[in-house]
């Protein structure tokens, strides 16, 4: 027993630590400034009566510093009496950059945690740094350095300056492949987005390394070899190495190609009784899949759409499709049994709205072509996100199905990036038709949030003046019925053509809705005060006869048929457009007009860089009671018949030589259009074309009326150019068939900028 009495006395001797705690009697702070007594306190892991000891010190300093208050810390025990003596983080006055100026000081606002008002500390301060470091490297800048610099102040408070160092660009020097045997090197750096830096590369970023692309980049090389047939195709590595002297990269892509495939069966096995294959088949486009046809993985995808597509239309909105494949790997050949399976019943619950601080939720929700409780359809959310898209009100339009509270339905998460939908333009330009031109123009594509479009729009050449303002509600009184109007002024001067001088002022009201996805109803209604002067003493006599002020009463409608896949620059489908116009409510002009045009587009290759286009137009005008004003009448040349002058044909007064215009006409446009072998991003494409057409029919008659409806035939090659300075086109069209009255024009000029 007095053994192990003196062995306890002993321990309790050796691990002083482990005595008894004191009682704390009270606790004093000092060294604070900003932050009250109360706050310190708050943070300690005993109190006023509470025990303390070595472990709760430890405990309270640990706590303190995790604050990021304070940049020192010490506790004191002195028989219960503890004194806490703090050293205060100092407070930020302002955050600077200098040296930045690719990446405006915005953008790195943006980046960095630390603000105004925030408290210094050494570890944010180097998080912010590596942050300010990475986003330069994103934008191809690796050598770029940041050093940050305190300016002490007084009240504890300091200045922090990033001091930045951009340095030049890092770009890409070289990009090389290994193992390809099927497609060259120069064929597979058209396939990635990044690009070897080149003098003309000004023009695009992708001749900086961005790590991010990299791994875009072996996915756009799995597309483009899928899609080629070989269906084991893996990308081993893609590296990105520095060069000995660090001012560029090279990179390198290991690929495995394996062997080349072809489609063998294709069969469509459907598990749903009330389902037959051959409903799904009613139409040879469905299936894209084609026995003896090179393999293709997106003609796979293509074919699971149409399938539920098609299944939908049938009344079956819930069907899962499995394209099951089977590889012969001797023959490479992979047969294909399309799979349509009971999919689960799931419906929309909720479509949730983000990331529009102007544009209202109800602009952006009236374009779904699905709603709260329907069954959930892939293909109209595609459609949705395709017209949230075409607003042109977004950066980004992205569409997420999300799970929801009950298992059978699904919410969709819409974020929306906002992008300036205002513009003020400057615009300079030249063409063989108009000659000199300018252009000023306002406009606002989401005025106040709520879709509408506002501009106003001056423009002058040596030919044309035109003065428009015009407004459009795209959803009239919340329904789908858009209704605008257009206060309009146009002065023309055709003295050269037709001796003459023509003036338009006046309103045009317009109205118009969907009738489905595709077909579309317009309705106008326009008055204009129009004037013919300024007509030549020489002039034909036909048209001295035009000379004076009218007013005209018109009342139109069209329908528009789009099946293009693209609006602004189409590549597959078509377009077709019917009009009439009468002319008569009240005023002096008395005509009823008809007119119809149709496009029709073609690519010839998946990318779409060959392309076949199709166009045509046709008119007819007739005065009711009296002659069509000679500024009525349909000219033809120059645009719309490459090879002619505008108003080059048709109708003409021989002893004066002016063109008087007519009342019926067509013209028919077949165009090639292809690269031209130079890189994609320089923007240069090349065209061939063949233009036909005919103008004819005046109210004119005599001896020297020359009227002759033959056929007039023009062929040429053109280059276009999407420079950064607006679109510019030459055009050289070359008569094969004409008449010797006609006037011809060899080369065409177009060039137009905004700024």
């Amino acid at each position: 027993m007095k053994i192990k009495f003196i062995l306890a006395a002993l321990l309790l001797f050796a691990l002083p630590g482990l005595a008894a705690a004191d009682v704390t009697k009270s606790i004093t702070i000092t060294g604070n400034q900003r932050v009250d007594v109360e706050s310190v306190k708050s943070y300690l892991t005993f109190h006023e009566g509470a025990e303390v000891d070595d472990a709760e010190i430890n405990q309270s300093v640990k706590a303190l510093f995790a604050t990021n208050l304070f940049s020192d810390v010490k506790i004191a025990n002195n028989a219960g009496n503890v004194t806490v003596i703090v050293v205060e983080n100092p407070i930020i006055s302002r955050v600077a950059f200098e040296g930045n100026k690719t990446l405006n000081d915005e953008k790195l606002e943006g980046e960095v945690s630390l603000k105004s008002r925030s408290i210094y500390t050494k570890a944010a301060v180097q998080t912010d740094v590596q942050r300010i470091v990475d986003l330069y490297r994103k934008n191809g800048r690796y050598n770029a350095t940041v050093e940050p610099k305190v300016i002490l102040k007084d009240q504890n408070r300091v200045d922090l300056i990033f001091e930045i160092k951009e340095n030049e660009a890092t770009v890409i020097k070289e990009i090389e492949f290994i193992g390809n045997r099927s497609f060259t090197d120069k064929a597979l750096r058209g396939v990635v987005q990044s690009a070897e830096t080149r003098w003309y590369n000004f023009f695009s970023d992708d001749d900086k390394f961005d790590s991010d692309r990299l791994e875009y980049d072996k996915e756009l090389l799995r597309r483009f070899y899928t899609k080629n047939g070989f269906a084991d195709f893996k990308v081993n590595s893609g590296v990105a190495e520095l060069t000995p002297d660090r001012d560029g990269f090279i990179l390198s892509f290991t690929v495995d190609e394996g062997a080349r495939y072809k489609f063998g069966k294709i069969q469509v096995v459907t598990q749903l009784a009330d389902l037959k294959p051959e409903q799904l088949k009613d139409s040879e486009d469905t299936i894209t899949t084609k026995e003896g046809k090179m393999y293709d993985s997106s003609r796979v995808e293509k074919t699971v759409d149409n399938l539920t597509e098609k299944a939908g239309q049938k009344g079956f909105a819930f069907v899962e499709i499995d394209p099951q494949m089977s590889r012969d790997k001797e023959k490479h050949i992979i047969d294909i049994t399309y799979v349509i399976k009971e999919g689960p019943k799931v419906y929309v619950d909720k479509i949730n709205i983000h990331g529009n601080t102007r544009t209202l939720d109800s602009v952006i929700r009236r374009e779904f072509r699905i709603a709260e409780g329907d069954p959930f359809n892939t293909d109209a959310i595609k459609r949705s996100k395709q017209r949230i898209e075409n607003l042109g009100y977004f950066k980004k339009v992205d569409v997420q199905q999300q799970k929801a509270d009950e298992p059978d339905k699904v919410d969709l998460d819409v974020g929306v990036e906002e992008k300036s939908t205002g513009s003020l333009n400057f615009g300079a330009g030249y063409s063989t038709l108009d000659g000199i031109l300018g252009e000023a123009s306002l406009s606002e594509k989401n005025f106040l949030g709520r879709g509408q479009q506002v501009s106003l729009s001056l423009s002058a050449s040596q030919r044309r003046q035109d003065a428009d303002f015009s407004f459009t509600e795209p959803y009239f009184m919340d329904k789908d019925l858009a209704a605008g109007f257009d206060l309009f002024s146009t002065s023309t001067e055709d003295e050269y053509q037709s001796s003459y001088k023509s003036r338009s002022t006046g309103v045009n009201l317009r109205t118009g809705y969907d009738i489905n996805e595709h077909l579309r109803h317009n309705i106008n209604y326009k008055i204009s005060l129009d004037n013919v002067s300024d007509v030549s003493a020489d002039a034909s006599a036909y048209i001295r006869d035009q000379e004076g002020k009218t007013t005209t009463s018109l009342i139109g409608h069209n329908l528009v048929y789009d099946q293009r896949d693209n609006k602004n620059d189409p590549a597959r489908g078509y377009i077709i457009k019917g009009e009439q116009d009468f002319a008569g409510l009240g005023g002096d002009v008395r005509f009823v007009k008809h007119e119809v045009n149709a496009g029709y587009y073609l690519s010839l290759d998946d990318n779409k860089d060959y392309r076949m286009m199709f166009m045509g137009n046709a008119g007819n005008i007739t005065g009711i009671g009296k002659d069509v004003p000679i500024n009525q009448r349909y000219f033809i040349g120059g645009e719309n018949l490459r090879g002619f002058e505008r108003g080059g044909i048709g109708p003409r007064d021989t002893s004066t030589g002016d063109s008087l215009g007519g009342d019926d006409y067509y013209t028919v446009t077949t165009e090639f259009g292809f690269p031209l072998g130079l890189p994609e991003e320089l923007g240069f494409r090349g065209a061939l074309f063949i233009d036909a057409g005919s103008l004819w029919n005046t109210d004119a008659s005599g001896p020297n009326i020359y009227d002759d409806p033959s056929l007039r035939v023009s062929a040429g090659a053109g280059v276009s150019w999407a420079s950064p300075f607006g679109p510019i086109r030459i055009d050289f069209g070359i008569p094969i068939v004409k008449n010797t009255n006609d006037k011809t024009e060899i080369f065409q000029l177009n060039f137009g900028t905004r700024f």
